[in-house]
């Protein structure tokens, strides 16, 4: 096959009977003092020639390909999907692109998608980080590169990171057990190995809630698994000596395999195991019955995640400290 000639911005000037300087002022929008004429002459010449700007071209002279990158942990969570959308709302009112890789939740993975967003000079990333690329975060702190963390910390590692109450969160839900007089109350989470901040702090939370209102912490109470070991670990729980009546899921993915198990051993809630999930899914309003959660304010964490890395693209004296959101319990009929 022949190569495509590309159409050239010489021939839109000719076309419209312009200059090339015109023509570049109408691709970058800074037609205030342009007549009506000439932007409708231009606009025609674009469309009758099929002109598309080269976009690489103009990246290198503006210095910015207008583009950010976002690396979410694991794109199955409801939390990353709300957040990835809110960023993109940011990004598309600001003209800039938005380019989301999934590395679920493996670091390796999570390090090529940094390597090549970076070789691809977008301005800056928003990083749901593994933990486990230390030198490669370190690195783009040290050149001032900018870069947002969210839904996580990484130790020693001062970039900003937009974050949820996780302990509150975790807090106000053992709380809501025990106001409807649980005290055999468990909490699945999926696997802290890699210290996730939010799973870690989650389950100090549900700790720190037992002990405050005098309940011991069973350690058979508290499962921290990989997502395929959800249904064995609950299993297990429910057929102890004193099994739990209540359930904390740590995450969406836990609740739904929480739900899943429920219906396969045709368990009712909340009579026979009471249960609320971190994360407000889509489904709890209309689920029967219908589930107790507690919600991230997702959009908000997004929208602030963006602007703070526009701020740091802008300015490189931006201090670097996390930014906490508070959750909120949707009370419903599961717990």
């Amino acid at each position: 096959m022949g190569k495509v000639r590309r159409i050239t911005i010489k021939e839109v000037a000719e076309r419209a009977e312009v200059s090339k300087s015109t023509v570049s002022q109408f691709l970058n929008k800074r037609y205030e003092y342009m007549a009506t004429l000439t932007k409708k002459r231009i606009e025609e010449a674009i469309k009758d020639l099929g002109y598309q700007p080269n976009i690489v071209a103009r990246s290198l002279k503006q210095k910015s390909t207008r583009t950010i990158g976002v690396i979410v942990a694991n794109i199955l969570h409801t939390f990353s999907t709300e957040v990835s959308r809110a960023i993109e709302d940011v990004c598309n009112q600001k003209d800039f692109h938005t380019i989301i890789c999934n590395a679920d939740d493996h670091p390796e993975k999570e390090k090529k998608y940094i390597e090549m967003l970076r070789a691809k000079q977008v301005d800056g990333l928003i990083i749901f980080p593994t933990g486990n690329n230390r030198t490669l975060y370190k690195q783009m702190q040290e050149e001032n590169y900018p870069v947002v963390f969210i839904d996580r910390e990484v130790s020693q590692i001062p970039i900003t990171s937009v974050l949820l109450e996780n302990k509150k969160a975790a807090s106000i839900a053992v709380d809501h057990f025990i106001e409807k007089g649980h005290t055999k109350i468990a909490m699945i989470t999926t696997s802290i190995i890699h210290n996730v901040t939010a799973r870690v702090e989650r389950l100090e939370g549900y700790k720190q809630s037992l002990k405050r209102n005098g309940i011991p912490v069973r350690k058979e109470y508290i499962g921290s698994v990989r997502s395929a070991e959800i249904l064995e670990t609950l299993e297990e729980m429910l057929n102890l000596d004193q099994p739990p009546k209540a359930v904390l899921a740590g995450n969406d993915l836990v609740l739904i395999e929480v739900l899943k198990y429920i219906k396969q051993h045709h368990l009712r809630i909340p009579e026979d195991l009471a249960v609320i999930g971190i994360d407000d899914v889509s489904f709890a309003s209309f689920y029967t019955p219908s589930i107790t959660t507690v919600a991230q304010p997702t959009f908000q964490m997004g929208q602030s995640a963006a602007e703070i890395l526009f701020n740091k693209m802008e300015s490189s004296t931006n201090k670097d400290a996390s930014i906490r959101f508070e959750p909120k319990l949707m009370v419903r009929n599961s717990g």
